[in-house]
């Protein structure tokens, strides 16, 4: 069974919370890196909550999580969900 990967995360109040990292990817032509991640929240369904990110790192080495600004990204990154789906 393969080991999970714990991820922690500094909220903007400074709260802090430790999530699962489902799988993370980078797309070779614009070199941005992105984390799926879960909380283990399931939805009146079942399904559980996956939420998605982009990863840059800092001049510290930092990892912040920064969100997914625009459609195009979206997109991009809906099409990368489907295929982990199949």
């Amino acid at each position: 069974m393969k080991e999970k990967k714990m991820l922690t995360i500094t909220k903007l109040d400074g709260s802090v919370e430790t999530v699962e990292e489902v799988i993370s990817f980078e797309f070779s032509d614009t070199l941005k890196r992105y984390v799926v991640y879960t909380k283990n929240e399931t939805d009146a369904n079942g399904n559980i909550t996956v939420y998605v990110t982009e990863m840059i790192t800092d001049a510290d080495g930092i990892n912040k999580f920064v969100g997914v600004e625009s459609e195009e990204e979206w997109s991009k990154i809906k099409d990368v969900l489907r295929e982990l789906a199949k």
